[in-house]
């Protein structure tokens, strides 16, 4: 057994050879596994009848705001059988619509996806991402609108590059690796710098604008001002923290706006006006006003101030500003002057989540994202030459239809308290008339990181358990953003244990208060997800019937050595410090196996091209667990082949995944699906 001594510490590595995916060794290893994993899913009871739910349900689809350029409206959306969104453009607001890009059409596995996309201001161009096999490494490409030919050869590896059109349409900032040929998964994210890109030139001879002296987990982002005057630089140093800076592109000068790297700066530069959302001196966020001609500090003028809800974004359209607020982990929606004076409330349609905000400064329109746990993705368009306040302002600009009906489904929101006594919110979503007696299956989920809120929004792919008379909780966690960047930082680094205090206090509070079966609780989770599930089934493996871990952390002494995983350094600390390495080892799931203990059924999915979280942290888990296992419990590993972290994954590989995951759950917790 593989065992060294780090800080002191002797630690075992029994299974770091499962690190090595292109051995002949993990190949084979990996080829058992799925065979075995194979044998126990096929042979569960009522699948056909559950993947031939989800796929009805899956086919909800998905749409986004649409992108204005020039009278044209850019916007993808997936209906149907379809495995990936389709590209738009619409010109006119009740235009027809035409097919830009269609990436079914592209490929043989269905895993081609537009990523991203970019109009120039003109309309006549659009830049875009297209990835494939679920890598998210995305290469830039460049469409003639009207014509659909493509424009020059694609610029390799760019992943978030953000473009930024002039308005000739000539050219455009965007950021990439300094050297974007020749590196491995995931690492594209290093090394990023801000580049210029002439239409029709090179992209390896693109102008070096920003970022030369960045240090490699650094990452800019570049956003341009309507007059092309500023180049607003974001430098990315952690989640919930940056520096903030903006470039004079005449005078060819950097003015510092926030360089302390350790608060969050977001900002819009409107004429010589710069607008500032950070949580510097105030965790829940405030609104600064910022004179580019006198940007010190003590020149800031505060326009709206930190208030009991936290302030999830801000947005300058019309010339009013658009402000949007997390309450008790829901969204509001409200409206001030350019100088912050209140201009009243957006009404919207139920609790539920509102995300990608967007509009112009001169425009007289916004356009919005909206859904609840019962209300699928929904577009709506805001009509600013109606007063905010009136209903008529609102309309929808584009609506999926769900195969559900939401009258049989409710939803309530519950608080109980972790074990430090913090009070926690929790959202319970049930079919009608499911009994509070505790005789209810229930699965928990979860997150806890990262600055993220889990919000009321519409998952398809739950609705089965739902409906099969399950009982979804979703906890809102430390690490999140659900009451801002205090509450976020009880949860990350040295207070990670937190976190999983809190999991575990709402699974015995779903106990407690009889919504579930004491016997028949599950929990599942997604990467940093699936290292909270990962902690929790190894801390308290009494406590859950099923442990569904899905693209997960779990080997946190060695996670910052794979794929992007340094940019999480900030958020989880490192093993190379020697007080970071006593909270990681402390809790890291793998590490934490105990021989001889009875483990719950489990089943660890992951995909073969993750570019986020390395594919080694499942194999290792699930090896190790298999090892020291003293139940008759399955551990079950499956592995997809030609997906990724989740992002574009086609519909066919999303229902047969899904339709796993429910048959091994419904079947480990005696439910059955009709």
């Amino acid at each position: 057994m593989l065992e060294e001594t780090l800080h002191g510490v002797a630690v075992a590595d029994p299974y770091r050879w499962l690190e090595d995916e292109s051995s002949p060794e993990t190949e084979s290893w990996v080829r058992k596994q799925s065979a075995y994993s194979r044998s126990v899913l096929d042979a569960l009871p009522g699948r056909g009848r559950i993947r031939q739910r989800l796929t009805a349900v899956l086919g909800t689809g998905s749409v986004t705001r649409p992108e204005e350029a020039a009278g044209r409206y850019f916007y993808s959306k997936k209906q149907g059988d379809q495995n990936q969104p389709i590209l738009y453009v619409r010109k006119g607001i009740n235009g027809k619509d035409r097919v830009l890009i269609d990436p079914n059409e592209l490929g043989t596995d269905g895993t081609v996806t537009v990523d991203w996309f970019f109009p120039s201001q003109d309309g006549r161009l659009l830049a875009y991402g297209m990835s494939s096999g679920g890598t998210e490494t995305s290469d830039l490409h460049i469409l003639e609108v009207d014509s659909g030919e493509s424009v020059g050869k694609p610029i390799p590896k760019v992943r978030w590059a953000n473009p930024q059109w002039l308005k000739d349409g000539s050219g455009f900032y965007y950021t990439r690796p300094r050297e974007p040929e020749g590196i491995g998964p995931g690492e594209e994210v290093y090394h990023r710098r801000v580049f210029y890109h002439q239409l029709g030139a090179k992209w390896s001879e693109d102008k070096l604008i920003y970022g030369e002296e960045l240090k490699k987990e650094e990452m800019p982002y570049a956003i341009l001002s309507p007059d092309e005057r500023y180049l607003l630089l974001d430098v990315f140093m952690g989640y919930g923290k940056n520096r903030l800076y903006v470039k004079d592109l005449r005078r060819d000068r950097i003015i510092t706006i926030a360089d302390d790297g350790e608060s969050s700066y977001t900002g819009e530069v409107v004429g010589e006006t710069l607008f500032v959302l950070t949580n510097a001196g105030a965790p829940r966020y405030r609104v600064f006003q910022v004179d580019l001609g006198t940007p010190d500090r003590k020149h800031w003028k505060e326009i709206i101030a930190q208030s009991d809800a936290v302030i999830d974004f801000m947005k300058v359209v019309g010339g009013r500003l658009f402000v949007g607020y997390l309450r008790d982990a829901h969204s509001e929606l409200a409206v001030f002057s350019s100088d912050g004076k209140p201009q009243g409330e957006i009404p919207l349609p139920e609790l539920g989540t509102v995300a990608d905000f967007d509009g112009k400064p001169d425009r007289r329109e916004a356009f919005f994202e909206f859904s609840s746990f019962t209300t699928p993705p929904t577009v709506f368009r805001l009509d600013l030459t109606i007063g905010p306040g009136n209903p008529e302002s609102l309309e929808v600009w584009s609506r999926l239809d769900a195969p559900i009906d939401p009258g049989r489904f409710e939803s309530r929101q519950v608080f109980y308290h972790s074990k430090d006594g913090t009070r926690i919110p929790m959202f319970i979503i049930r079919k009608k008339g499911v009994g509070k007696d505790g005789s209810a299956p229930g699965l928990l989920d979860g997150y806890g990181g990262f600055n993220i809120a889990l919000t009321p929004n519409f998952r398809a792919s739950f609705f089965p358990w739902i409906e099969a008379g399950g009982v979804l909780a979703i906890a809102n966690l430390r690490g999140g953003s659900e009451y801002g960047e205090q509450w976020h930082r009880a949860g990350m680094l040295d207070k990670k244990q937190n976190v999983f205090d809190d999991f575990i206090a709402a699974a015995e509070y779903l106990v407690e208060q009889r919504y579930v079966d004491p016997k028949r609780l599950a929990i599942h989770g997604r990467s940093n997800g699936g290292l909270l599930v990962g902690a929790a089934m190894t801390q308290r493996p009494d406590l859950f019937r099923a442990v569904i871990c899905g693209v997960p952390l779990l080997d946190m002494v060695r996670y910052h050595r794979f794929r992007m995983a340094r940019l999480w350094i900030s958020e989880y600390g490192s093993a190379e410090n020697a007080d970071d390495f006593q909270w990681l080892h402390a809790y890291s799931p793998y590490h934490r196996v105990r021989d001889g203990e009875s483990y719950p059924p489990t089943l660890i999915y992951t995909g073969a091209s993750d570019s986020r979280v390395d594919p080694l942290h499942a194999r290792k888990m699930a090896a190790r667990l298999q090892a020291a296992n003293a139940s008759k419990h399955p551990i079950v590993l499956r592995v997809e082949t030609g997906a990724g972290h989740g992002r574009g994954k086609p519909l066919s590989k999303t229902v047969e995944e899904w339709t796993d995951i429910w048959s091994f759950t419904f079947d480990q917790l005696g439910v059955e699906y009709e």
